[in-house]
């Protein structure tokens, strides 16, 4: 399912050794999009070696971390990631991208600046609300009340995005959301930073699950009055960002115990 991107390291570039990449601010970047890798598989969100994390290099606007072609979540490091820039070269470490990666990712990052970080998955719950009709999420669980309004759908796939045309179209969707449901697809997730885009990868599909639960009750799912969803939401967004780094945090505690090497 997953296609390659033919690529190559960009004559001139910062190399893998040079201090312009080898900042502690952008290893701790590797350490934590590495992080978000490893739990992600834990919690079966991913698929294959076919969905792909990405995230703006600290200090730069035109340059991206993301997972090379091949590997699975499970096994990636933060010395794996590929730092690669927006004409598709590779800029710093070993391997490629996947082809549709490098076209979504690197036109969502150039087209949707504020995006520093864009998660990409076929997570299940999420994506079977994509392929049914309506929209994806109802706003009956408190839970997916963090999402409210910050929501878009893209309802019209094209395949596989394998040129630079779909990735622009897909950017073209997003608007103010943070969240995009892709019709048939999956979803893309889309925050200022690593610690968010976990946050909100992690409880959307939470979301997403017990929403399924409800739907095969046979029952009517019954929305929140939008008017205290609209509260609930602003209540949980004011303590979202010191709610996703402590998250973040507690999931790199666990992987620290348990399977220490995605620090390498």
């Amino acid at each position: 399912m997953a296609h390659s991107l033919k690529t190559q390291t960009a004559p001139g570039a910062a190399g893998p050794n040079q201090p312009a990449l080898d900042s502690e601010e952008v290893w701790q970047a590797r350490v934590d999009l590495a992080a978000c890798f490893r739990m992600a598989a834990r919690h079966g969100l991913e698929e294959g070696i076919c969905n792909h994390f990405s995230a703006v290099v600290p200090g730069y606007d035109d340059l991206f971390l993301v997972n090379p072609y091949g590997y699975a979540f499970r096994e990636l490091t933060a010395s794996m990631l590929l730092v690669c820039d927006f004409h598709g070269n590779v800029v710093s470490g070993t391997g490629q991208p996947e082809a549709t990666a490098f076209y979504i990712h690197a036109r969502i990052h150039k087209n949707v600046p504020r995006a520093k970080v864009a998660f990409h998955t076929h997570m299940p719950y999420a994506t079977a609300l994509s392929m049914t009709e309506g929209e994806p999420l109802i706003f009956a669980g408190q839970t997916a009340l963090k999402f409210y309004g910050r929501t878009a759908f893209d309802r019209n796939y094209n395949g596989l995005a394998l040129d630079e045309r779909e990735g622009d179209r897909i950017a073209s969707t997003i608007g103010d959301a943070d969240i995009v449901f892709m019709k048939h697809h999956g979803v893309m997730v889309l925050a200022p930073n690593i610690a968010e885009a976990w946050d909100d990868l992690y409880y959307l599909e939470r979301a997403c699950q017990v929403q399924t639960l409800a739907l095969s009750t046979g029952r009517e799912v019954v929305a929140v009055d939008p008017a205290i969803a609209e509260a609930a939401y602003r209540q949980m967004r004011e303590g979202d960002p010191e709610s996703a780094r402590l998250h973040l945090e507690a999931i790199k505690r666990t992987l620290d115990v348990e399977a220490p090497h995605y620090r390498d």
